[in-house]
């Protein structure tokens, strides 16, 4: 069992066991008494840390990881022996260099600040493509001149791509291995750079410059197009945070909702699972929808915090991985469970029951809906859909998917078809689905009762179930239709006043030759507005006047 202790590298805080902490120590002392007599070794110390840091950080899954001998090993392999770039001449002014491995590494895209004329887009390019800046910054105008997407790309790489403002980075941006070596070279040749500078500089046209202005004209504008730019970009990362949040939120409390409703039973769920045929538990299809819509709203969630917070640990390639892999198979088994529901409703069936009635043509028939015992105590008394209980305790299906058709007989009789319709996997199913339908009507006297709902066993499932009376009326019989039957009017009703289906009910018609029906206590400015054969053919039949109507009804 071995200490941990945390420490401070660079800026950053690490979890490290006593050994590997030791280890690093010597290291870190060993580079320090090589670079004891070097011009920039602050600087060179402080880069090395910096570069050490950023490899633990590569390594590190979690912020509880602790890093092991291992890991300082691995980075001691990376960065090289401190021994081995001991300068010569400090040693043995003749003695030939000491010939050492160094790793090829991968060019990694910065834009380079040393040499720009706006942001360093351009010339971090040429280092990443091995081309002159030159050829980039006239494909960059070019494309700027002729469709403006120039200057689209040059504002994007701008604001994606870092800048190399560290020494590591800008060896990383040439292909350069991030070793001791390299960081040393790369700083002594910076401090060349200046020094040489200082004594070519002109003091006085110097010091001119400086009075005059402090940045360069780009330097200002860029600062200032970056300013806008992130405050877009914030704003834009707190749209993504409450987006991402909220949904994934409302998942959660939908998901819980539904499946622990579903596992403990709590009434009203079985109305959602007579709509389900995947034969999966309504828990574990709110669950895998919880999946398949969560997980990539949680990486907007993720990406949002990314925004806002520039030093976000990442979640790691496993916890990424994984989401990803059950995302998929979320989506795998939801689109499964949505062919298999759409395959129950492929088929359609009709179950047809036809009865005669022996009325005389003298008698007005009155049509109506039945009030009585419509089931008022359900679940959603407003709702056109719901689930009931019998007499007997036996739960069902209830629906008012119930339509009213006035058509033309072509004989003398009164004729009643009840169409009950359903929805299957096959034809057999359907059928068997539309024979379950429950329906009744009934005749007094010269009126038709019919109920306004329709009922099913819940062992059918809903898949559409439907009823059509058909009441098929002989040419000049009289029919009154009650304001009852108003909501269940279907579009196989004809009429000369153009009603559309409800405005047919509450009036009282005479079936015409041609199969229409004929108001004949509508208002006069109705029948105005009919046409000219529809006015010629009322005018050919024999209608009563209104007296004798009230006496017939």
């Amino acid at each position: 069992m071995n200490k941990t202790i945390n420490i401070n590298l660079a800026g950053t805080f690490f979890h490290i066991d006593e050994d590997a902490y030791a280890k690093l120590q010597r290291y870190i002392e060993a580079i320090k008494r090589s670079f004891s007599t070097t011009q920039g070794r602050d600087e060179i110390i402080s880069d090395i840390e910096a570069r050490i840091s950023e490899l633990f950080s590569e390594k590190m899954q979690h912020d509880r990881q602790v890093i092991s001998i291992k890991e300082v090993e691995e980075v001691i392999t990376i960065m090289g022996q401190p021994e081995d770039y001991l300068v010569d001449e400090d040693i043995f002014e003749d003695a030939p260099p000491r010939a050492h491995r160094q790793k090829t590494a991968t060019k990694q895209l910065y834009r380079d600040i040393d040499d720009k004329f706006i942001g360093g887009v351009c010339s971090g390019l040429g280092h990443y493509l091995s081309i002159d800046p030159v050829w980039i910054r006239l494909a960059f105008i070019l494309f700027a001149v002729l469709t403006g997407f120039g200057f689209i790309a040059y504002i994007l790489f701008w604001i994606l791509v870092p800048e190399a403002n560290t020494t590591a980075r800008k060896l990383a941006m040439k292909g350069e291995p991030v070793n001791i070596s390299n960081i040393e070279k790369k700083i002594k040749e910076s401090f060349d750079d200046v020094s040489e500078k200082v004594k070519n500089v002109d003091y006085e046209k110097m010091g001119k410059k400086v009075k005059s202005s402090s940045r360069t004209f780009f330097d200002t504008i860029g600062n200032i197009i970056m300013f806008f730019f992130k405050v877009i970009g914030k704003f834009i990362g707190v749209i993504l945070l409450i987006t991402g949040a909220a949904t994934l939120i409302g998942l959660f409390i939908g998901m819980f909702t539904v499946g622990f409703a579903d596992i403990i039973h709590i009434p009203g769920v079985d109305f959602v699972d007579v709509f389900n045929t995947s034969g999966m538990p309504i828990w574990l299809i709110s669950l895998l929808v919880f999946f398949a819509i969560g997980i990539p709203f949680f990486f907007l969630f993720y990406l949002g915090l990314k925004i806002l917070v520039t030093n976000l640990k990442s979640i790691g390639s496993i916890a990424k991985f994984s989401l990803l892999g059950l995302w998929i198979i979320s989506i795998i088994v939801i689109l499964m469970a949505g062919v298999r529901q759409a395959s129950e409703y492929a088929f359609e069936e009709t179950v047809t029951s036809e009865e005669e009635l022996v009325w005389s043509l003298n008698d007005t028939i009155i049509i109506k809906m039945n009030e009585e015992n419509t089931y008022e105590d359900r679940y959603y008394r407003n709702s056109d859909f719901d689930m009931i209980r019998d007499e007997n305790g036996n739960e069902k299906i209830w629906s008012k998917d119930v339509d009213l058709n006035i058509r033309h007989a072509t004989d003398t009789d009164f004729v009643i078809k009840v169409r009950k319709e359903a929805h299957g996997s096959s034809y057999d199913i359907a059928k068997k689905r539309a024979s379950g339908i429950e329906y009744e009507y009934a005749t007094r006297d010269n009126t038709i009762l019919l109920n306004t709902y329709l009922t099913t066993p819940v062992k059918n499932k809903f898949r559409d179930q439907e009823v059509d009376t058909d009441i098929y009326v002989p040419t000049g019989a009289i029919v009154k239709l009650d304001t009852s039957v108003s909501s269940h009017i279907g579009r196989g009703t004809k009429n000369d006043q153009n009603y559309y289906r409800s405005g047919v009910a509450g009036h009282i018609w005479k079936m015409g030759e041609d199969g229409e029906l004929k108001c004949l206590d509508c208002p006069s400015k109705h029948k105005e507005n009919t046409q000219g054969q529809e006015n010629q053919t009322i005018k050919n039949d024999t209608l009563p006047n209104k007296d004798q109507e009230t006496v017939r009804i």
